[in-house]
């Protein structure tokens, strides 16, 4: 029987007391790579953008003799591996519990190997969120936690052949010899969140059928940081349909920790996992963060791909060293490298500055009053007010 308990910070100072540990799980570095769609999608939701972003594709291509193609690019996130490291564990120990991080990039573990050559990360476990096609339409991220080190490239080569080629006698095959791997957490992440819009009854049947096909691999459904009350609520029905548990999961692709993490009394990672699947509790805490609305933290993840950071190292400090475009060649580099003289045109420049707007004082603060979602929070995860 999987026993799954949520709570919250914003409710109950106490929560983290009677636990040694929290844990961070789920959240990206700048080795991730990320889709350039979410410029398209603020065109979509916000009319004040999408002439200005219409116009910067128009001089981009007759000016520069670049098309803007947003599915061919890619952005990475802010913070350095060491910096997002120290972020999540920072967050942690002011609630005077030890803390374990486990940074899921897409499809690269570049950032835990990074992280393993520094004394103060050197126990952090290998993990990658895996971009599973599934069903022909759709793609399902599992979150893989805790590889074994010695054959982890190993498995990013099974891993990414898959992705690359999907077959779905072979997904099983993999499925099953990552459970096999004792010490390995699988956690399928956000699962009812339609990343490539096929809609919600399409969606919702591809789900069920994964899981009825390879529920019993999986470990635990994610409750997600980043996603909103309702979606989260529907996530622990569907844990409750298949006898699942239930596991936090941050998303945090800016500078903001994660808003929710898992609080344990193991003394390692691995002592974490055997405590999911073999004892199958787990133990979620949402921060604080997560009480603010849905719509407005969204935006502002949005907003910090694209601030600048003056002191962050080199190559993340400003938002054109982090975005990747194909140039006139068709070769991906930085748009700093792209642009005439390595500055951004002006037309480029002031719509940045528009968009930044959106996350700066009284535009700021009457966005996040105009989304208030507080009759959300009071319902939480299906719980009575407390």
């Amino acid at each position: 029987m999987a026993t799954s308990t949520v709570s919250y910070l914003w409710r109950d100072q106490d929560a983290p007391k009677g636990f040694r540990t929290g844990v961070s799980l789920h959240s990206h570095t700048n080795q991730s790579k990320e889709t350039l769609d979410f410029l398209a999608n603020l065109g979509s939701r916000y009319a004040m953008i999408r002439p200005l972003l219409a116009r910067l594709e128009s001089r981009a291509e007759s000016m520069h003799g670049v098309r803007v193609n947003y599915a061919a690019s890619y952005w990475t996130p802010p913070m350095t591996p060491k910096l997002a490291f120290d972020l999540e564990s920072g967050q942690i120990d002011k609630l005077e519990l030890h803390s374990m991080v486990s940074i899921t990039d897409h499809d690269t573990i570049a950032a835990p190997m990074l992280l393993r050559t520094i004394p103060s990360a050197r126990r952090i476990p290998v993990s990658v969120e895996w971009s599973v096609p599934y069903g022909g339409v759709q793609d399902f991220h599992l979150g893989v936690h805790n590889l074994p080190s010695g054959r982890a490239k190993e498995w990013m080569r099974t891993l990414a052949g898959y992705t690359a080629s999907p077959k779905e006698e072979r997904l099983k095959e993999i499925l099953v010899a990552l459970n096999d791997e004792p010490d390995v957490l699988l956690v399928f992440n956000h699962p009812l969140w339609d990343l490539f819009l096929v809609g919600e009854e399409k969606h919702g049947f591809l789900v069920n059928e994964f899981l009825q096909k390879y529920g019993g691999l999986m470990h635990a459904l994610e409750l997600n940081g980043l996603r909103n009350w309702e979606e989260n609520r529907a996530t622990r029905r569907l844990a409750q349909q298949w006898n699942m548990l239930l596991i936090s999961g941050g998303d945090r692709h800016g500078v903001e920790p994660n808003a929710n993490i898992n609080l344990t009394n193991a003394a390692s990672f691995t002592e974490f996992v055997h405590e999911i699947r073999r004892e199958r509790v787990s133990h979620v805490l949402f921060m604080p963060q997560y009480a603010q609305p849905w719509k407005y933290r969204l935006l502002q993840s949005t907003l910090d791909a694209i601030r600048d950071y003056p002191d962050f190292p080199q190559g993340s400090r400003t938002w054109d060293e982090r975005a990747y475009h194909p140039d006139a060649n068709g070769v991906v580099r930085p748009l700093r490298e792209i642009w005439p003289d390595g500055h951004a045109p002006f037309s480029i420049h002031w719509t940045i500055k528009a968009v930044q707007m959106l996350g700066r004082g009284p535009v700021s603060g009457g966005l996040r009053i105009a989304w208030n979602d507080d009759g959300q929070r009071r319902l939480a995860l299906g719980e009575q007010e407390g």
